[in-house]
């Protein structure tokens, strides 16, 4: 049985919640600490764990990182055009942020042990504990060490009085911050299963939107979005104002078979109406920006940095070399975007930058700036040799 201060990376939902009893009764310590990380979830759920947090534990915080969550990860992966399997990252951006959060509570406190409320088949258990272990504390993970079960944690939340919004007929698992929102569990595990309309909250159905196409403008500053239709704003409020506009659209939904870290393929469902059209203007300004083999190796980087923020190695060199290389390649990014929303899609109508490496007069058919001529002796050296080769083949 342990003793001492245990810090919990709290959310005030199923998991977390029964994870305070559980610590107690089956584990034994004597001061639990919950600690809530707000990085863009729904104020009614953050004002829930808050209440549930001060009402279960022995100590509560609640943090506020919504615009370190911002600057710190959301800007960097759009840098980076942050997607993994095809889907823009969020939960995965959060998490070493949310443990980080929990790290500086547990010093405070001089917490023994760490806690989190993640499965065993899960990304997240790796993504918190890779943080917690990289400052050199032991992790207590009920959820994976007892082998439960939702169906079993759901009873136990009941005879312990711990009110809880999960139920057997509708048992699922919503992850929520400003960049994305993610729905998993019950009949959702089964891949063929076509999942309900209500099981979305930011987009409406593209059949039920708008006939009418919606156009918005994006303007970025070194690879990051700083106005919206001419306005400059803040992160969040861009963010949070172009989550509303393409939601409302249709734009944003994934259903999708995922590969995640154990290997295990999951059905995953996400809502991410500002990321889809972000990161599909950056990718846009990029091609007009940078150039041809810029663009070919930074696909290359993009995917590996990629592929780390998911499994939330945040800390790994490699992770760190990639994000200098993309860091240099946005200096020049600088330029507006159009994009038409229309019944789910978002399409780019057109994009300016002062820094296009585009010549409309070097391009175009009518123009004679650009000898014609000159590219005949280019021709003739263009593919020699596989030409040599093919006549070899010939003899």
């Amino acid at each position: 049985m342990e003793k001492g201060k245990v810090v919990l990376a709290f959310s005030g939902g199923l998991d977390t919640s029964i994870c305070i009893p559980l610590l107690r009764e089956h584990y034994g310590f004597e001061e639990i600490i919950t600690v809530a990380v707000d990085v863009g979830q729904p104020p009614e759920e953050i004002a829930r764990a808050t209440e549930k947090g001060r009402m279960l534990a022995d100590k509560h915080y609640t943090i506020d990182a919504k615009e370190k969550f911002v600057s710190d990860c959301i800007f960097p992966s759009i840098r980076a055009n942050g997607s993994y399997e095809g889907y823009p990252m969020g939960t995965a951006l959060a998490r070493p942020l949310i443990a980080t959060e929990i790290v500086k509570i547990a010093e405070k406190e001089g917490a023994s042990k760490v806690a989190h409320g993640c499965t065993g088949k899960g990304n997240d258990q790796l993504r918190f504990d890779f943080v917690f272990r990289a400052a050199g504390y032991d992790i207590i993970a009920p959820m994976r060490e007892m082998n439960l079960t939702r169906e079993w944690e759901i009873a136990y939340a009941r005879d312990h009085g711990i009110p809880v919004s999960a139920a057997k007929d509708k048992p699922y698992s919503i992850d929520e911050n400003c960049w994305s929102r993610s729905i998993e569990g019950g009949r959702l595990e089964d891949p063929a299963f076509h999942p309900p309309e209500d099981i979305y909250a930011w987009t409406v159905s593209p059949k039920d939107a708008p006939d009418a196409r919606e156009e918005i403008s994006i303007e970025f500053e070194e690879g990051v979005p700083v106005a919206l239709n001419g306005d400059r704003l803040a992160g969040l409020d861009l963010i949070r104002e172009l989550n509303r506009i393409a939601g409302r659209n249709g734009v944003g939904r994934n259903d999708m078979i995922e590969d995640r870290i154990l290997g295990l393929k999951a059905r995953e469902i996400y809502e991410h109406p500002a990321a889809t059209v972000l990161l599909t203007a950056h990718s846009d300004l990029e091609h007009l920006v940078l150039t041809r083999s810029e663009i070919a190796f930074k696909r290359i980087v993009d995917d590996k940095w990629s592929e780390l923020a998911y499994m939330g190695l945040v800390h790994e060199p490699l992770f760190h070399a990639l994000t200098a290389f993309i860091d240099k390649t946005q200096e020049r990014l600088n330029g507006t975007v159009d994009v038409g929303l229309y019944k789910g899609s978002a399409t780019v109508l057109g994009r300016r930058s002062d820094a296009a490496l585009y010549s409309s007069d070097l391009v175009s058919f009518d123009s004679t700036t650009l000898d014609q001529t000159h590219a005949v002796g280019f021709s003739n050296y263009f593919g020699l040799q596989a030409r040599l080769l093919k006549n070899l083949k010939k003899q």
